[in-house]
C-alpha cells in the first residue's frame, strides 16, 4: 500500500511527561485521515513533530518518502499546516498576510487569489485581520494551509469558531480535496460527526498512545468484538459512541493499573 505520512514509534517526552509515546501511523497516499483524542491526547504534539516545530524524543518519520530530519525542508515545501489558532498581522489585511506566506514559498500572485476563493473571503480580501471575526480567521487560517495547493495538508481543528453553514462548506472543500489536487489530508476534531462524515481512516489517540487505527468499518469491527453494544435504535453504531466507549475503556484500564 502507498503511504504518504509513517511514523514508527513516534515519542516526546516533557522532562517526566511523556505527551507522546510510540505513536506508529500508516497515512494513505489521497485519503482524509481523521486524527481523533481528548484534549491532551497528543494530536498537536504529534502534528508539530510532523511540521519540524517540535524535535521527537524518540522515532523517526517520512512524508512522501523523504526523512525528518534529513530532508526537513523538502518536506515542508510539501505540507500546509494549520496547528491551532492561526497568528496574523492584526494591522495587515487578509490577502496581505497571505501575500507574505506566498512570498516565503516563492508562489505566484494568483495563488492568494486562488486560495481566498477556496475558502470562500474573496469579498473580505482587503479586510484587516484585526477586523475579522473568529471564523474568518479560522478561513484564512486554511487560506493560507491551501497556499499553491500543496500535496500535504495537516489541519488541526479547522472548523473551530465557524457556525453551522461554514462548517457544512469547509468540511465539504476539505472532502472534495484530495479528488481535485490529488493530496492527503491529515485533520484533527473535537466535531466526530463532520469526521464521520469526510475521513477514510481514523486514528483515535489517548494519553500520548495510539488506540487505534484503520477504517471506520474497521472501527465498527473491532467495537463489536470488544463487547460494544450499539444503542438499540441504530443498528450501526456511530462514531461518537465508539470513541467514547473506546476512551472510557481505556480511562478505566489505566486506573486500574494505577490500583496495583
Amino acid at each position: 500500500m502507498d503511504y504518504m505520512i509513517t511514523t514508527k514509534q513516534l515519542t516526546k517526552n516533557y522532562k517526566s511527561f511523556v505527551a507522546v509515546h510510540n505513536v506508529s501511523l500508516n497515512i494513505r497516499k489521497g485519503s482524509i485521515y481523521g486524527f481523533l483524542g481528548p484534549n491532551g491526547a497528543g494530536k498537536s504534539t504529534t502534528m508539530k513533530m510532523l511540521l519540524g516545530l517540535t524535535a521527537p524524543t524518540k522515532g523517526s518519520f517520512t512524508i512522501d518518502g523523504k526523512q525528518f530530519p534529513n530532508d526537513r525542508l523538502s518536506i515542508l515545501k510539501e505540507v500546509g499546516s494549520f496547528i491551532e489558532s492561526p497568528s496574523f498581522y492584526a494591522n495587515l489585511t487578509g490577502k496581505e498576510n497571505l501575500d507574505i506566506i506566498r512570498r516565503i514559498l516563492g508562489l505566484p500572485g494568483s495563488c492568494v487569489t486562488d486560495a481566498l476563493e477556496l475558502v470562500g473571503l474573496s469579498e473580505f480580501g482587503g479586510r484587516l485581520a484585526k477586523k475579522y471575526s473568529l471564523g474568518m480567521k479560522q478561513r484564512l487560517g486554511l487560506a493560507g494551509a491551501l497556499l499553491g495547493r500543496p500535496p500535504v495538508l495537516i489541519l488541526d481543528e479547522p472548523t473551530n469558531g465557524l457556525d453551522p453553514s461554514g462548517i457544512h462548506e469547509i468540511r465539504n472543500l476539505i472532502k472534495s480535496l484530495p479528488g481535485l489536487y490529488d493530496c492527503t489530508v491529515l485533520i484533527s476534531s473535537h466535531m466526530l460527526s463532520e469526521i464521520e462524515l469526510m475521513a477514510d481512516d481514523i486514528g483515535i489517540l489517548n494519553h500520548g498512545r495510539l488506540l487505534f487505527e484503520g477504517s471506520l468499518d474497521e472501527l465498527r469491527q473491532n467495537a463489536l468484538q470488544s463487547g460494544f453494544a450499539a444503542d438499540s435504535k441504530n443498528s450501526v453504531a456511530n462514531l461518537e459512541d465508539m470513541f467514547l466507549s473506546m476512551v472510557d475503556k481505556d480511562n478505566a484500564s489505566r486506573k486500574q493499573r494505577a490500583m496495583l
